[in-house]
């Protein structure tokens, strides 16, 4: 990941980029803003938008439903929250609050003209967090939600980091980490080096950095550490104390979303699968997909088994 006076510049790589592509006016509390959109496939009946991590993040990383979602009949959407990726980027930390990005994708929504009897609403990872708040928030909208790799509480998740990850880490490397974060000192390279060995590779993306695909290594690089460092705080090992989804649980509303749900976890996961399977049993209509050689990205290190059940899911909502 790179500080942030080392972003990817997104404005020049814009006017390369392939046909449907669409720039979309959001209002904020600070002015309008406009987010990226690109629309694949042409399916009226199943329309997919996708939310993707983070904090920050890009859609890039999800650029593995490419390989399988046009084959399946599936319309699709991604899209790069304000802030992050081919988006804009104000220098406006009031922004990065969670249920003004709520707000934003109900306005994304509208301009799509995504309606209860097409879409699809799709969250990975931090996207998850910002799905189950737009499903409370708005499910009369949704034919369907996808959770992928996502627990529904910041506190659990901070805890199965604590319990289960870390004890598993070599014990000089999860020191010298830990040191680096009480020193405030996570934006020093060596963190990120110790990290990549010794916690991303057994949970993030279970492959060598070095070979990590090509839209993971452009998604992980155009991260906005000014959004990330806010809502999810400097640490890469749970959520920090000071960040501003640290509290943010949701267990107990998980029964208020009656539409269909899929939960995808993963053995290997940031996010504890036991918690996740819990999730989809909580939901009304809430269906279960564990990834048994998956970390948190399973759509690259569990692909089949990924996508098989992702497809089948959506072709259910058909």
């Amino acid at each position: 990941m790179s500080s942030t006076d080392q972003y990817l510049d997104y404005s020049s790589r814009d006017d390369r980029l392939s046909g449907g592509t669409r720039r979309i006016p959001v209002d904020t509390p600070a002015g309008r803003f406009t987010v990226w959109t690109k629309r694949i496939g042409n399916n009226p009946h199943l329309k997919m938008l996708s939310l993707h991590g983070g904090p920050g993040a890009t859609h890039e990383y999800l650029e593995a439903f490419d390989s399988y979602l046009p084959a399946a009949g599936v319309e699709y959407y991604y899209y790069d929250q304000l802030g992050s990726g081919f988006s804009d980027r104000p220098d406006e930390p009031s922004l990065w609050d969670l249920a003004r990005f709520v707000d934003e994708v109900e306005q994304v929504r509208r301009a799509l003209g995504l309606t209860r009897d097409n879409f699809v609403l799709y969250g990975q990872s931090w996207g998850g967090i910002l799905a189950m708040e737009y499903a409370l928030s708005h499910q009369e909208h949704l034919k369907g939600l996808v959770i992928s790799n996502m627990m529904a509480s910041a506190p659990a998740y901070t805890e199965y980091a604590e319990r289960v990850l870390m004890p598993a880490m070599d014990r000089a490397v999860l020191a010298e980490v830990q040191a680096m974060e009480a020193a405030g000192d996570t934006e020093n390279p060596r963190y990120m080096e110790l990290l990549m060995s010794s916690y991303y590779a057994e949970h993030t993306l279970r492959m060598p950095a070095a070979e990590w695909p090509d839209p993971v290594q452009r998604g992980f690089a155009g991260i906005n550490r000014d959004i990330y460092v806010r809502m999810q705080g400097p640490s890469e090992m749970g959520m920090s104390p000071e960040a501003t989804l640290a509290k943010w649980d949701r267990v107990a509303d998980l029964h208020r979303i009656e539409v269909p749900t899929l939960v995808i976890g993963a053995r290997h996961d940031t996010m504890d699968p036991a918690h996740m399977e819990m999730m989809a049993g909580l939901l009304p209509r809430g269906r279960y997909l564990h990834c048994p050689n998956g970390s948190h990205l399973a759509m690259y290190d569990d692909q089949e088994t990924y996508f098989a059940g992702l497809v089948e899911f959506l072709n259910v909502l058909r």
